[in-house]
């Protein structure tokens, strides 16, 4: 029995969520099942190779839905889970009791355990720290923002590690080694802490970018790092230097996308009234209702650039 595994790639709950459901699916479906991974990354334009899908079983996690017959397990928690109307009314029609989605969850980790549990029997004790921290990290429930930025719970340094690390090999590894041991032991091995090392330091690098570039009015910061060359960054660097804000908007860089990040300060002093997933939606990402995202070509600065101006505009706006 082969099973092909997607999930959300480079991120924390989209790790711990594929080795959540991995550790779920090999005590209650198939113990003996051969288990291959493909991490998934929003872009512009399709999001799926159908061919994707090439194994007994196929399971998306914290990842958009895909109307394929070929897949048979998927559990998501964004607003914004669904390409099109018809890939919606693909799951709504589905009947097979192994397709689940629950936007009200903070973290997809979290709502792959209760139901595991809930409905197959699974015991979720074992992993009680992984789906600890992937309910604080995806759900934003940190102490501070001092607390996500300097990083010093092992936690934290393994979701640098996930967001920042290349190497898709690794991160498999992550997956597999949190599917037999704590997440306490796979963050604190000296494979990931020698790689978190300089992650640090481009951590350390990216925060003064930041603190230079960053622009407050409004209740809105926003930072364009597509010339300094950075793909991603600490999304809580902006609250941490910028306390007084709401709203965060971002743009950066990489190989394969231009991103728009947006994001709400949990800790703001005037609550958040937009919804920044309806928002994103609207040029073609999308999110939750507390942080969104969206992809351009890598080529659509310019479009993008203009995107951010229109946002910033609109989040400027009662608030």
């Amino acid at each position: 029995m082969n099973l092909r595994l997607l999930y959300h790639g480079h991120c924390f709950d989209g790790v711990a969520s594929a080795a959540t459901f991995t550790r779920f699916y090999k005590e209650r479906i198939h113990p003996h099942a051969e288990v291959n991974y493909t991490g998934l990354l929003h872009r512009p334009g399709n999001l799926f190779d159908l061919n994707m899908f090439d194994s007994d079983e196929n399971a998306i996690v914290d990842f958009k839905y895909a109307a394929s017959e070929k897949l048979t397990w998927w559990f998501d928690h964004h607003e914004s889970a669904f390409l099109t109307p018809e890939d919606e009314a693909h799951f709504r029609a589905d009947t097979s009791g192994r397709k689940f989605l629950d936007p009200t969850r903070k973290s997809c980790t979290e709502f792959i355990a209760d139901v595991a549990h809930e409905r197959f029997g699974y015991n979720p004790e074992p992993i009680e720290s992984l789906v600890h921290w992937a309910h604080v990290i995806d759900g934003a429930l940190y102490e501070s923002p001092a607390q996500c930025v300097e990083l010093k719970e092992p936690a934290l340094q393994l979701m640098q590690v996930i967001e920042a690390d290349p190497d898709d090999s690794f991160i498999e590894r992550i997956i597999r080694e949190l599917t037999t041991q704590s997440l306490e032991e796979v963050a604190t091995s000296s494979e990931v802490q020698r790689r978190f090392r300089p992650i640090l330091q481009q951590h350390l690098e990216t925060l003064e970018t930041v603190k230079r570039k960053a622009i407050a009015a409004n209740r809105v910061v926003h930072f364009d790092l597509v010339d300094e060359g950075y793909e991603g960054f600490n999304k809580f660097i902006p609250y941490y230097l910028h306390p007084e804000t709401t709203y965060s908007v971002a743009l950066t860089r990489g190989p394969q996308r231009t991103k728009i990040s947006v994001g709400s300060n949990p800790w703001a002093p005037v609550p958040r009234t937009h919804n920044i997933a309806r928002i994103c939606e609207r040029y073609g990402g999308g999110g939750h209702a507390v942080v969104g995202a969206i992809s351009f070509k890598p080529e659509e600065v310019e479009e993008a650039r203009q995107a951010v101006k229109e946002i910033v505009a609109e989040l400027s706006t009662h608030v």
